[in-house]
């Protein structure tokens, strides 16, 4: 358990309007939150595949779920082999938890046996991925998905789809993009362009709000930019 959240933890999970994918961020983490609040009953310990900086350790913590981070070399709590191998016992948790990491995968097969793998009879997997977005290797960008293509991936290695939801439509998405853009060229005006991008940052989340709002829910689900998804081994008991 980390006694303070870095930077990179605050800003995914307390993402600021001024931040070029503040929306983005904000319902996702939302969105998190949500479903630890309907799990933490239930389901005590989670591992997270792929944590990163884990900005979601303390929604989770908070609701006294037991959690740890996995990932790849010697940082985390759990490892992750070069490989895609878990090295975490079998049935070791009722969550496994994957935000935002399955378009980096190259290997869905072991990345989804493994999760399978380490969830209990009666666990749920969390996971969200992006539908629509810019090219971001960490270290590698490999698929993005249509909410018909993310289930059936899911379905055909073994899993049932409960629950899913649609995180930011598209009209919302291309003003994003174009302030990431807008941004990126900004802040290499020396002195002032930080602060231009922050103020442009403001006026623009705050367009992809009311984008966002007027999008029908219909466009959104088959355009989204983030697929968030509740998922169950299909041969669980």
């Amino acid at each position: 358990m980390h006694a303070t959240d870095s930077s990179e933890q605050l800003r995914r999970r307390e993402s600021r309007i001024f931040d070029t994918d503040w929306l983005v961020l904000r319902h996702l983490s939302r969105t998190v939150d949500s479903y630890a609040e309907k799990l933490a009953a239930t389901c005590r310990r989670a591992i997270d595949l792929g944590c990163g900086s884990q900005p979601y350790r303390a929604i989770f913590e908070s609701r006294g779920v037991d959690y740890r981070g996995a990932d790849l070399g010697d940082g985390a709590e759990v490892v992750i082999t070069p490989e895609g191998k878990v090295l975490a016992e079998p049935a070791s948790a009722d969550l496994v938890l994957s935000f935002q990491v399955l378009e980096h995968v190259r290997d869905l097969d072991t990345y989804l046996a493994e999760a399978a793998r380490l969830l209990a009879p009666g666990g749920r997997l969390l996971l969200s991925t992006h539908g629509t977005w810019l090219y971001h290797p960490h270290p590698e960008d490999h698929r993005r998905w249509t909410r018909e293509g993310l289930i059936g991936e899911l379905q055909s290695r073994g899993w049932t789809v409960e629950r899913w939801e649609a995180i930011c439509g598209p009209l919302a998405l291309t003003t994003i993009i174009r302030l990431t853009g807008y941004c990126y060229a900004l802040r290499r005006i020396p002195l002032i362009g930080v602060a231009l991008g922050r103020a442009l940052a403001v006026v623009l989340n705050l367009r992809a709000v009311l984008e966002d709002w007027i999008t029908p829910a219909a466009i959104r689900s088959d355009n989204a930019c983030v697929y968030f998804v509740q998922a169950r081994r299909r041969d669980a008991t």
